[in-house]
This record gives structure tokens, C-alpha cells and sequence, in this order.
């Protein structure tokens, strides 16, 4: 999958939709992207981070964001990320991954998965300073618990049956995984900036 580098430019970042412009226009799960949005309430000390994370003249200003509506670690994702940059001030460009796959191919997970979500910080001058995929560590351990555990409690029910509480069962935890995807992104950019 991966070939060419794809930088983004200046102008293909300002091409793409800002949050709000994002969340009017998807087809699927805005009512997810509302509920998570709000339990993606960042702490004060939090904000604070993000916001002297930008103060830096080599700092964080903006934040590129490529999704797909109907992904659950998008809607739960996403939404984190519009918190920071609404928290620092960020220009914050969203893009459909799937319209987008020339661009997702220069930020694939392990070099070979299209997962998203996938935020990336760039200073002033598009130069990337930090980027996130996916989900928090903790979500893939919580992940595979929750998976085995359905699959033994319900091992004789159908897999429609087993995947709907694998999925309630996810939703549960999804704040906690926005607390800990705050934790990472300032782990990654105090490490990249030196903070």
C-alpha cells in the first residue's frame, strides 16, 4: 500500500473540513459524535498543556484529523481531538479517509493498516511534529479482554448476538480510552517538543 511520499501542503490542509463543517455533513452516528464529544471534556491542567504546547515558537498550530463516520474509534477519537485544538486554538482541518486514500497512505499504522482515526500536529510551517492513531494502548488490552470474555460467556450465541455486546461493552469504556488518548498525545508532544 504504501508508495510514494504525500506531503501534505499547506493548501491540501486548508482544503479540508473543520470540525463543525465535518460533523454537518456526515451521514452516520452524529448522536455518537455528540455523546463523546461531551464526555471528552479535557481537564484544566490539560488545557493548559495544549495551550502552552502552541506558545512554543516550534509548537503545535495545527491539526490534521482523517476519519470516517461510521468507525466507532473515530466517533469516540475525534472528538478528543476537537477538544485539544478548541483547548490550544488550533487550525484544525478534517478529511474523509476513504475520499482520501492518497493521504492515508503516508500515515498507515505500522506502515501497512489504514486504522483511524490518525491526528497529526504540524508547526506553522507544515512541518509534522507529532502524530496519534487509532486508539490508546489500553484500548487494545481492553479490546481483546472484552472479546475473549464475550466469546466464552456467549460462546454458544450467534456472532450478531456476540459482536452487539462486544460493542456495548466498548462503549463503556470508550471515556476512560479519551482520558488515556489525552495522556498519550501529551506524553508524545512533551517528548517532541521538548516540554
Amino acid at each position: 500500500m504504501a508508495g510514494e511520499k504525500y506531503i501534505v501542503t499547506k493548501e491540501k490542509f486548508e482544503s479540508g473540513f473543520t470540525y463543525k463543517q465535518y460533523i454537518d455533513q456526515i451521514k452516520v452516528n452524529k448522536d455518537r459524535f455528540d455523546m463523546f464529544y461531551e464526555s471528552g471534556k479535557l481537564e484544566s491542567e490539560d488545557e493548559v498543556f495544549f495551550q502552552n504546547a502552541k506558545k512554543l515558537p516550534s509548537g503545535i498550530k495545527k491539526l490534521m484529523i482523517i476519519g470516517e463516520d461510521w468507525c466507532p474509534d473515530v466517533f469516540r477519537g475525534m472528538p478528543v481531538f476537537a477538544r485539544i485544538a478548541e483547548a490550544a486554538n488550533l487550525e484544525t482541518r478534517i478529511f474523509p479517509r476513504d475520499e482520501n486514500l492518497d493521504m492515508m497512505n503516508e500515515f498507515l499504522k505500522n506502515g501497512e493498516f489504514m486504522s483511524i482515526p490518525v491526528a497529526v500536529f504540524y508547526d506553522e510551517n507544515m512541518e509534522e511534529i507529532a502524530r496519534w492513531i487509532e486508539r490508546p494502548e489500553i484500548g487494545y488490552t481492553q479490546s481483546n479482554e472484552v472479546m475473549a470474555k464475550i466469546e466464552k460467556e456467549m460462546a454458544e450465541a450467534d456472532e450478531q448476538d456476540k459482536r452487539k455486546a462486544i460493542r456495548e461493552q466498548h462503549y463503556a469504556l470508550y471515556p476512560s480510552w479519551q482520558k488515556e488518548t489525552v495522556v498519550e498525545v501529551k506524553e508524545l508532544l512533551s517528548r517532541k517538543l521538548n516540554i
